[in-house]
């Protein structure tokens, strides 16, 4: 059973990285010739318009996430009555929640100037433009979207995501190609909800093939009705906390400095948030089969998996915090020129705040399969509140910058402070949580020391084209886990680590 677990997970990474990869690039190029042919404001736009209705999405109340949790026992029962009830209920509570989006789109139409300071584009009606993107958002909860919920559970999240990158490959190539032929915006994003519909239907069709059995029928029964509203309502709360540390820093960059400010902001965050997509394939493609180990393996023996996991994470963040570090400005003036690049304090609180975000992956992943979302309502409610005072402090008063450090205060005191001591107080009953506080710790100066190294060899190289930046890449890549390997090399979770990946490759190749 472990065994097949880990071949789940480490199939899902394997898919879900090479799309994710493929996922990065294309829309890296589009934001490229988006920037080229219509010019910096509208990327401006694009990611306000993003930020926006990512806010609004909050309706979605985290129902998703709550229905897959709530199918991993029946799963692994063969409950194949409460499955489909559960799909049923999914099904309408999406038709509810697209609706709901609908209206309060709708309703922030008068005030979307109010979010914009200074100039925007003149030739192009903001409005026309902002329902078509709320069409792409609501489009997202109809046309059988409920479907997804049975792979992800079925911890085949690597089928979606392949199905996901053929369509994001189809939709950006025609967007490049709108772009350059007919240069303009309206061409641009009106690809966007028609591709959304089309990969629904395509997940739906999949799925259909794939469980034929499963048709969204049936009631649930009270207690099991229950259970899932109150996870929804705890989901509700961490929703709105994940919003405000990520979606709001656009909102109030626009407010407070300008759009051309956003714009520069979004291509530092995209560089930041592709790297951390990467991790996240990790993380996403773990947690079906944690949930499951949750469910048949003892407390003690998933203390040790998270304790494991936890060690390889640190260790691949770490190795991707190097990079950003050293590799982030000479990428950037490559791609947008350095006139649209920052000062060097402001890309170290980008990569501390990157580095903060992975603290509490796995973490994260114990919690969620765990189901402890309304355990960590108050601390997602803390976070929140936390986090929307220093944006707007800081963010008045030192611009970009103050937005970034109010969010990192934000993530280290409460989001991994007391998110941890959540998961160790309801689900690692009798473990001390101040010994894994402590090895993050020896983690956290270990990448320093690798930053420091690295950054100092690599300030030896000159920035004078693509050559020069693959070479300072290797650097980054061999010396940290040169370093990391003389550290950890005699490490208890350093040698479990490599017995598990020798018992799941020898599977691999038996299999």
């Amino acid at each position: 059973m472990e065994n097949s677990r880990s071949k789940n997970t480490i199939k899902n990474i394997v898919l879900s990285g090479f799309n994710k990869i493929i996922n990065i690039l294309l829309p890296f190029i589009v934001r490229s010739v988006l920037i080229s042919v219509l010019g910096v404001q509208y990327l401006g736009l694009n990611s306000l318009f993003i930020s926006i209705l990512q806010v609004i999405n909050l309706a979605e109340l985290g129902v998703s996430s709550a229905i897959v949790f709530s199918m991993y026992k029946p799963i692994a029962e063969n409950d194949e009555n409460t499955i489909c009830a559960l799909m049923n209920l999914y099904k309408n509570l999406y038709k509810v929640i697209g609706s709901l989006i609908f209206l309060l789109g709708i309703l922030i139409i008068p005030f979307l100037k109010i979010f914009i300071k200074g100039s925007y584009p003149t030739d192009i009606n903001i409005y026309l433009l902002y329902i078509v993107y709320l069409l792409n958002t609501v489009m997202g909860y109809f046309f059988f979207a409920y479907k997804g919920a049975l792979l992800n559970a079925h911890q085949k999240s690597g089928v979606i995501s392949n199905i996901n990158s053929i369509f994001i490959i189809v939709q950006n190539i025609i967007q490049i190609i709108l772009l350059l032929i007919f240069r303009n915006y309206y061409a641009y994003i009106i690809v966007m909800p028609i591709f959304t519909v089309l990969n629904n239907v395509k997940v739906a069709i999949l799925v259909n093939k794939m469980y034929p059995m499963y048709k969204p029928r049936g009631k649930l029964n009270k207690e099991v009705t229950k259970n899932i509203n109150k996870k929804v309502k705890g989901l509700l709360i961490s929703k709105i906390c994940n919003t405000t540390k990520t979606t709001f820093d656009s909102i109030f960059i626009s407010s407070f400095v300008g759009l051309t400010a956003v714009a520069i902001y979004s291509n530092y965050y995209y560089v930041m948030a592709s790297i951390l997509s990467l991790l996240v394939i990790i993380t996403n493609a773990m947690i079906a089969s944690v949930g499951n180990s949750l469910i048949l393996e003892t407390v003690e023996k998933n203390y040790s998996d998270m304790m494991k996991f936890n060690f390889i994470y640190s260790w691949i963040s770490g190795i991707c915090t190097v990079c950003l570090l050293c590799l982030y400005q000479p990428f950037m003036k490559l791609w947008v020129g350095e006139e649209m690049t920052y000062p060097m304090h402001i890309v170290i609180a980008f990569c501390m705040y990157f580095y903060a975000v992975n603290l509490g992956g796995i973490r994260a992943i114990y919690h969620d399969a765990a189901g402890l979302w309304w355990e960590a309502r108050y601390r997602a409610i803390l976070e929140s509140i936390l986090n929307l005072v220093l944006n707007i402090i800081l963010t008045a008063r030192f611009g970009v910058f103050g937005t970034i450090v109010g969010t990192l205060i934000s993530l280290i005191i409460v989001n991994y402070g007391y998110g941890t001591q959540i998961v160790f107080k309801y689900y690692f009953k009798g473990f001390k949580v101040k010994y894994f506080y402590f090895e993050h710790i020896k983690y956290t100066l270990v990448t320093t020391i690798n930053c420091i190294i690295t950054y100092f060899i690599i300030n030896k190289i000159n920035d004078t084209g693509i050559l020069d930046l693959i070479i300072k890449l290797v650097i980054c890549l061999i010396i940290p886990n040169i370093i990391n390997y003389m550290i950890y090399r005699k490490n208890k979770y350093f040698i479990k680590s490599l017995e598990m990946f020798r018992r799941i490759l020898i599977s691999i190749m038996h299999s």
